[in-house]
């Protein structure tokens, strides 16, 4: 929880950068993180007069955590705070009766006559039951008009959801008060739209900021930041995962969007926006023309084994987000589409697959789909144990290529490692990839094959 906490307070920090040129006046700040977290800071007027009193601040966050709320605000302090969550609808205020006379109303159809009698409600588990004089009766839903009259609402009933605070002031008189506290029910993703053209070798790239609000309250004109990276929860949310799409890592210094903090990123949304409960915005944040880029065929060998049937290459589009392919920009996660323009012009969709965050000068690796007319069959010729941590592995890939046109097929080999690993015997000259991965790029003749073999030898 201390890494969440810290990466919080930076975030408070810099919001306070911008909150310090305009301290005088109310403002909405909201920051949201990856993994259903948002933290709101909410600057407000108020004006209690002197001594103990109750304040409510209402509009904040159906799906707030009480535990992590904090107001600050001169000559004030707090003695105790009460989320009131249970909000004013007819099932609520039916629970609340429970043990309390209503009066029921009920119309004749035929005449529109009404008749009123006072009841007690002794249930509402599964349907409403009512003691009216002597009887006891189920409240029912059918063809006679009925309505429920309450002498008055429940004073722990809201219209909204509701923050009471029960504070101490030194002095009467208008001030500013900041309400921050986390939240779950916001959440953001960044989804992307390539146009590739296959030809020029290049790639035309716009990014969306997709926001979510499932919080139970609208949050209107907020300063919005989009937090790029996977903070620790006590639940375990944000361990750690492999990035996918990413070929290798970014080293790059991040000369694209957004600001760095710590060891995460975030990007600012250049206006204030609303948003509404039950929403989904769109933001754009990107738009990048003639990034370099080339489509490749791939294969990805998890370890070393025999086939009894080939398998089809991926297609893959590969490209980096370096200053250099002319991207210079880290991406949050989210998904890729790709397009292709056809013969006539128009772009057409070809396949999408998903990116983790990718830090800036990383090489990614979109797959696409498969291509059945390139395939790979790998052969396990043999396997003899150098010494008790130590095999040599020898190799063999059949690349079949049933295409009219010459290709090149990019072949990765997993399951090596690190300083432990020799590349003995190779057909064609490799290289390492990571330190788990070792790659060649096979040229294959059109309507033609290729055998690329090798030996490694490798330990645990």
């Amino acid at each position: 929880m201390l890494k969440t906490s810290l990466l919080i307070a930076g975030v408070i920090a810099l919001a306070g950068m911008t909150s310090a040129r305009a301290a005088d006046e109310p403002k909405l700040s909201v920051t949201i993180y990856n993994n259903d977290l948002a933290l709101v800071q909410d600057v407000r007027r108020i004006e209690p007069v002197k001594g103990r009193q109750v304040l409510e601040f209402k509009d904040v966050s159906a799906a707030i955590k009480p535990e992590t709320v904090s107001l600050t605000a001169g000559g004030i302090d707090i003695v105790e705070q009460n989320f009131d969550y249970d909000l004013l609808t007819p099932s609520k205020l039916m629970e609340k009766a429970v043990g309390h006379e209503v009066k029921i109303v009920r119309t004749n159809p035929g005449t529109g006559q009404q008749t009123t009698e006072t009841a007690t409600v002794l249930s509402v588990n599964d349907g409403v039951v009512l003691k009216i004089g002597d009887r006891i009766e189920v409240l029912r839903d059918d063809d006679v008009p009925t309505r429920v009259i309450f002498d008055k609402v429940p004073d722990n009933l809201r219209a909204k959801p509701t923050l009471s605070v029960t504070v101490d002031a030194d002095t009467a008189g208008l001030r500013l008060a900041t309400l921050s506290y986390l939240t779950s029910g916001l959440s953001w993703k960044a989804d992307y739209v390539a146009l590739f053209d296959e030809a020029a070798g290049k790639l035309d790239l716009q990014g969306w900021i997709t926001l979510e609000n499932h919080s139970g309250t609208p949050f209107t004109g907020a300063e919005t930041q989009l937090v790029a990276g996977n903070v620790t929860m006590a639940s375990g949310q944000g361990d750690y995962k492999p990035r996918r799409g990413v070929v290798s890592g970014g080293a790059e210094a991040r000369t694209g969007p957004g600001q760095a903090l710590g060891d995460f990123y975030i990007y600012s949304l250049p206006e204030r926006t609303t948003i509404a409960e039950a929403q989904t915005k769109q933001v754009s944040f990107l738009d990048v023309g003639g990034v370099s880029a080339r489509k490749v065929y791939q294969y990805y060998a998890e370890g070393f084994v025999s086939a009894d049937n080939p398998s089809s290459a991926a297609v893959v589009i590969d490209f980096a987000n370096s200053t250099r392919s002319g991207l210079g920009a880290g991406l949050p996660a989210g998904t890729i589409r790709i397009y292709q323009r056809d013969t006539a012009g128009e772009p057409k969709f070809v396949g999408e697959n998903a990116i983790d965050h990718t830090p800036q000068g990383s090489e990614l690796a979109i797959k696409i789909g498969d291509a059945f007319d390139v395939t790979v069959q790998p052969t396990l010729v043999s396997a003899t144990a150098i010494s008790k941590t130590r095999t040599r592995y020898s190799m063999s890939y059949l690349i079949r290529n049933a295409k009219a046109a010459p290709v090149t097929v990019e072949l990765r080999q997993a399951g090596v490692w690190g300083r432990d690993t020799e590349v003995e015997k190779a057909s064609l000259p490799g290289h390492a990839i990571d330190a788990f991965t070792e790659g060649w790029s096979v040229p294959v003749p059109a309507n033609g094959q290729t055998v690329l073999t090798f030996d490694i030898a490798t330990g645990g």
